[in-house]
């Protein structure tokens, strides 16, 4: 059970918030609970949905996109997330099990997306001071400057909606992930 109330449908969250979950409505076709949870401030989902809108328009494709979330998901220990971006990652950008699994273990089966989920979690690990070595890794594989710039980003965004699940106790309404094997 979530900390703080869960807004049972768009018409019952703050009336500030309601023309930010209609927009996430016909976009997803559902009000995912986070949304609906974070609502409760108006301004917090505003900044939330404008910093994801942002980087959804920016130059990584959803699939690394996914693959990030999956790892600082992970590292976190984010159950929520891990459920979302699980069911995002395969339904929405096609990851495969395997690779999902690669991804939540800090890697890729992909070698360019590889070097991004592990600059991703030498970020998250490090507290965001990774070592000039972790820092040309990414940019040999191909990485712009922009799009390191948009790993950070990603790194935040992750961070943000992981945090915010774990201190609300949002309830997960995704199909649960199992752990990883040892």
């Amino acid at each position: 059970m979530s900390r703080i109330p869960t807004p049972a449908s768009v018409m019952a969250a703050p009336e500030a918030s309601r023309g930010s979950l209609e927009a996430v409505n016909s976009l997803l076709g559902s009000v995912p609970n986070l949304f609906r949870i974070v609502a409760n401030s108006p301004q917090t989902l505003e900044g939330y949905l404008g910093l994801n809108g942002a980087l959804s328009n920016g130059s990584l494709d959803a699939r690394t996109r996914e693959r990030i979330a999956l790892a600082v998901a992970e590292i976190n220990g984010c159950q929520y997330c891990l459920a979302a971006h699980q069911y995002l990652g395969s339904n929405l950008a096609g990851l495969s099990a395997a690779e999902i699994e690669a991804n939540r273990r800090g890697t890729s089966s992909d070698e360019k997306a590889a070097a991004a989920v592990s600059f991703a979690v030498n970020i998250v690990n490090n507290r965001g001071k990774v070592s000039d070595r972790d820092f040309e890794a990414v940019r040999a594989a191909g990485y712009s400057d922009a799009e390191i710039v948009e790993i950070v980003g990603q790194v935040a965004l992750n961070t943000l909606t992981n945090y915010m699940n774990e201190v609300l106790g949002t309830e997960i309404d995704f199909p649960p992930v199992d752990a990883l094997a040892a």
